[in-house]
């Protein structure tokens, strides 16, 4: 299935707007989504199990719990084996539930540590006696269902089940629900800027990130570079942690920015630093925003290996995690990118994702959206969806690894 069809993933954030992890589907190659038969979703378990799973380092993702679509035969297949009980959740809906059987398996998987949504209910009428069975209720949200909702919600409170949102239209409605107690929400909101005043333009952090890079570019005397780092001992600590983290995979630990230089080069340190600038933003949307850069930046790395040297490699790596700088700043990319010297194929990439590198960024954003074109644009890039998934579960578990 992992050959045919593409994963796509959505962010369940909460009213902080952290990730609390993603729900993960299936799109097939004609942009429609795949409807979660048994064989479709055992294989997507078995796919995400696979590579997310690490006989010496457990689960790759950490805290992070994945949501996937189920039926009431997956509630008994051995291929939730692969995954962790901790970090799972299954989403059904009461047709699935329709038995005492499947029910009694779905309380044995509670039991066991799985969490259970239920989706497409009336918890607060006639699918009100399903609650002993699922730990999560989801909540679909639109004008003419309020009056439904409210009812759903009275029911919720007086429960332990934790409510997760979906189809939440703007920041209004999200903070309504954050303030109401939903636990989680699904979806791309994200993505539209947040009305307010929010930070604009670059911080003194950032302001120093970008004179060192610009150093970098010119490959400068690292003693220049030492000199500005000492301004900010917070700044050099967390860019010495990036360098050193489990996603490098250095086998000794880097003491110093000339010893990074020493045993890296310019080229890498410049990627680096092109993580810290993303990162340093206190915004109140910053943690899912900055998360999001990272994963793409990877994904879109990964996805040009075989395909373009190195060096255009660690560009794709620093325009995906540029991509969302306009968001984190609050200023247009325009505006961004006068303020930082590129290669003019990574400014074509973020300004009009053309050129050599657009078409590998339009992909990695292309799997954050359940109406994306992956599959033509996977096929214009003679990439098949195997090696999309690859890369798209690669660059996810490595984002983890960076403690932001």
């Amino acid at each position: 299935m992992h050959d045919v069809n593409f994963i796509i993933r959505e962010p369940l954030l909460d009213p902080k707007q952290k990730i609390l992890g993603y729900e993960l589907t299936w799109q097939a190659p004609d942009a429609t989504t795949v409807n979660p038969g048994p064989e479709e979703a055992s294989s997507l378990i078995a796919f995400a199990g696979d590579r997310l799973n690490d006989s010496e380092k457990g689960w790759l993702l950490t805290d992070s719990v994945l949501f996937f679509q189920a039926n009431d035969a997956l509630l008994s297949d051995e291929i939730l084996s692969a995954l962790p009980p901790k970090n799972t959740v299954l989403t059904v809906t009461p047709m699935h539930l329709g038995y005492s059987a499947t029910v009694d398996r779905a309380k044995a998987l509670l039991a066991e540590g799985f969490g259970i949504a239920l989706r497409e209910a009336d918890v607060s009428g006639k699918d009100a006696a399903l609650l002993p069975a699922v730990s999560h209720v989801e909540l679909r949200f639109g004008a003419e269902d309020f009056p439904k909702q409210a009812k759903m919600y009275a029911a919720l409170k007086q429960s332990s089940k934790k409510m997760v949102g979906r189809n939440i239209s703007n920041w209004q409605e999200f903070d309504s629900c954050a303030s109401l107690g939903v636990d989680a929400f699904v979806g791309n909101l994200y993505l539209t800027p947040r009305p307010g005043n929010q930070p604009k333009g670059l911080n003194p952090a950032q302001g120093m990130i970008l004179q060192l890079m610009d150093l970098v570019r010119k490959n400068t005397d690292v003693r220049k570079l030492e000199e500005i780092l000492k301004r900010d001992a917070a700044l050099s600590y967390k860019l010495l942690r990036y360098i050193n983290s489990a996603g490098f995979g250095l086998g000794t630990e880097i003491q110093s920015l000339k010893h990074a230089v020493t045993m890296l080069g310019y080229t890498p340190l410049y990627r680096w630093l092109s993580v810290l600038l993303t990162v340093a933003n206190a915004g109140a949307q910053s943690p899912v925003l900055m998360q999001t850069a990272i994963v793409r930046g990877r994904f879109a790395e990964l996805l040009s290996k075989g395909f373009l040297p190195k060096a255009e490699a660690e560009n794709l790596f620093v325009a995906g995690m540029f991509s969302l700088l306009d968001r984190l700043l609050g200023i247009p990319m325009e505006e961004v990118l006068e303020n930082i010297q590129l290669p003019e194929p990574v400014t074509q990439a973020l300004l009009t994702r053309e050129g050599m590198y657009g078409p590998f960024l339009s992909l990695a954003e292309a799997c954050e959206q359940s109406n994306g074109a992956v599959g033509e644009l996977a096929d214009s890039l003679f990439i098949s969806a195997a090696q999309v998934n690859e890369a798209h579960m690669a660059a996810l578990a490595w984002a983890q690894t960076l403690k932001l």
